[in-house]
């Protein structure tokens, strides 16, 4: 298993601009929709960069040629380390983040495999053979030749990977890993996902047995099982070969803290299919999840936008339920995931939206539109569930400042950085989750849906430039870009002043702006009643408890009637009282006493103010 990710799903920044922080794995998800499976006819994958030590920034680089003999540096996306150099090709495409020019977009998530398939000394990592990739493909089929081709040549020197890889046309998914220190190169198989079908991958090889004989919708290194008799992986029938299950078997934990989150998107997207949460619990004979299905309604990148924010909400796996939610319903449980109580060891959930994402995106590519116009990269920081997604051409030259590499980093904040904006909002909100998210969300949607509802018009100006002039085209979609991002993040920082007011000091302003004092949820005060006993129980004025007889030293003195005693409803009165001490409140002493020492303290403080008046 994969210990320590610094990119841990491949930000695009240089080596210098590399944080070699450690992270955890089980880091990433990803969503992958054909054609025939999205509303208007678009291929589009999802990828969330997961990490507690990630900084979530947009990355460009440059379209360019190259002289003969030109050599790029590769360095590991993990540490930063210097893993040598490859050729160079002539001619390389622009790329925004992790989509290109002619919409090719690639995402990834770590399954780990086997360890000892990790080959220390190969010359390209998994974050490399996607960047190389889509500066070099013009279609997905391409980018898939291009990196196994890639890791063949110089050895594959991270752990398995599964790859989402699309362009306009295709959704491809890729699972792959090395062959250990012993021997250069990688095993790999690659397949097409069917149109009207979507795929999904969470940190776990999904590819079991796979047609020999479809090369159109299937391809896979030639020792892909002789290589595994070899090391003694497997030995039954090359019709029976399992990928994942050889090359990345999975454990009970690796079901419930990875599979779950295929399992809660074929639920939203397809319900009528009913899949059952045996195989994620780890039944023994449970049938596995299918490596893609068919889903109930086309999807539109809203649907992905949503279905990256979710929890497993109304599920047995609610993250809002629970003590670990607290009385606000937070959906989140702070790491680590696996703990252990009394030798016992037990998992928190872990949910597709998560408070760690570095970035998160939503591509989007249609065929029949010009690669800098038909591809979108919707694109958006920190967590999913309180981000805003934001449209980012692949025909832009430049990145939006909030979003660009070098406006902050992981260890310096600066306001004018979406991600830090972001986190500032979120983190708030996650003290009182429950009311603070609705306000987000108001917000968030409003964003989204204008951004969605101006596609279409400013597609189509932007197309009839184009034709005219591919550059100002471009330039007119760099200008909308960067202006969209800009006002995402002024808007943002004024909505985090309004939160912090509305919401000061666990008060809640109304919307007349009065301050007011919402108690816990009801449950959550039974849950403290129930842990306490009677520790916090209020007594009145009238339930003071009497010192038992046995402690008694003297004849108590009869005391005249309490007024709390005669008046129903005064005990409860007396609490809401400011200042009430409650327990100090003596029902047993009479008031005849303390109310004559004020009449004559009165009387002598008038004789005084009359005698310094005259």
């Amino acid at each position: 298993m994969l210990t320590h990710k610094l990119a841990v799903c491949g930000v695009g920044a240089t080596a210098l601009a590399l944080l070699l922080a450690p992270a955890p794995a089980d880091a990433c998800t990803n969503f992958l929709v054909t054609r025939g499976a999205s509303a208007d006819g678009s291929t589009m994958i999802t990828y969330a960069a997961d990490s507690h030590s990630l900084y979530g920034e947009l990355t460009y680089t440059p379209a360019a040629k190259h002289p003969p003999g030109a050599l790029r540096k590769i360095f590991d996306w993990d540490t930063g380390k210097y893993l040598g150099t490859i050729p160079q090709v002539a001619v390389t495409f622009s790329v925004v983040g992790n989509m290109n020019e002619h919409q090719v977009a690639i995402g990834e998530t770590t399954y780990g495999g086997r360890k000892e398939l990790r080959d220390p000394k190969g010359g390209i990592d998994y974050g490399s053979l996607m960047y190389v990739a889509l500066e070099r493909a013009r279609t997905a089929r391409q980018a898939i030749l291009i990196m196994t081709g890639l890791a063949s040549r110089h050895g594959y020197y991270s752990v398995g990977e599964s790859f989402s890889i699309s362009d306009s046309k295709e959704v491809w998914i890729l699972d792959l890993i090395g062959k250990g220190s012993s021997e250069k190169g990688a095993v790999w198989v690659a397949r097409r996902v069917p149109e009207g079908y979507v795929s999904a991958h969470a940190n776990q090889a999904r590819i079991r047995t796979f047609p020999r004989n479809d090369p159109q919708n299937t391809i896979y290194a030639p020792d892909v099982v002789s290589f595994a008799r070899k090391k003694g992986y497997y030995k039954g029938a090359d019709a029976d070969f399992s990928f994942s299950d050889t090359y990345a078997p999975a454990s009970c934990r690796d079901l419930r803290i990875r599979e779950a989150r295929v399992w809660a998107f074929f639920r939203l997207i397809a319900p009528q299919h009913k899949l059952p949460l045996d195989y994620v619990r780890c039944i023994r004979g449970a049938k596995p999840m299918p490596l893609w299905i068919k889903p109930g309604r086309k999807l539109s990148p809203a649907d992905l936008m949503a279905a990256m924010r979710d929890h497993f909400e109304g599920t047995p796996f609610d993250l809002r339920k629970g003590v670990g939610a607290g009385p606000f319903e937070l959906p989140y449980r702070w790491r680590p995931l696996v703990w252990k109580v009394n030798g016992k060891k037990y998992l928190n959930e872990r949910a597709i939206a998560t408070q760690q994402t570095g970035f998160s995106f939503v591509s989007q590519s249609r065929s029949w539109l010009p690669g800098p116009i038909g591809g979108v990269l919707w694109f958006s920081v920190d967590d999913a569930a309180s981000t805003v997604y934001v449209p980012m051409y692949a025909g832009i030259t430049k990145i939006s400042r909030p979003y660009a590499v070098g406006t902050g980093s992981f260890n310096k904040f600066s306001w004018n950085s979406a991600w830090w904006v972001f986190n500032w909002v979120s983190n708030f909100a996650y003290t009182r989750y429950k009311d603070i998210i609705k306000d987000i969300q108001q917000v968030q949607t409003g964003f989204e849906t204008k951004f969605l509802a101006d596609q279409a018009a400013l597609e189509k100006r932007v197309l009839a430039l184009y034709r005219r002039s591919p550059a100002k085209a471009r330039a007119v979609l760099t200008d909308y870009s960067d202006k969209a991002g800009e006002r995402v993040l002024a808007r943002w920082k004024l909505l985090g002043q309004q939160l912090l007011m509305k919401y000061l000091d666990g008060n809640v302003r109304n919307a007349q702006g009065k301050v007011t004092h919402p108690p816990y949820p009801q449950h959550w005060y039974r849950r403290i009643v129930a842990e306490q006993g009677d520790h916090f129980l209020a007594t009145g004025a009238g339930d003071v408890q009497k010192k038992p007889a046995a402690a008694a030293t003297t004849k108590p003195t009869r005391a005249a009637p309490s007024a709390a005693k005669s008046a129903p409803g005064a005990s409860d009165a007396s609490l809401s009282k400011p200042g009430c001490g409650c327990a100090s409140a003596r029902p047993d002493r009479a008031p005849a006493l303390p109310l004559l020492l004020l009449i004559v303290g009165l009387a002598g403080w008038a004789r005084r103010r009359s005698h310094r008046t005259r």
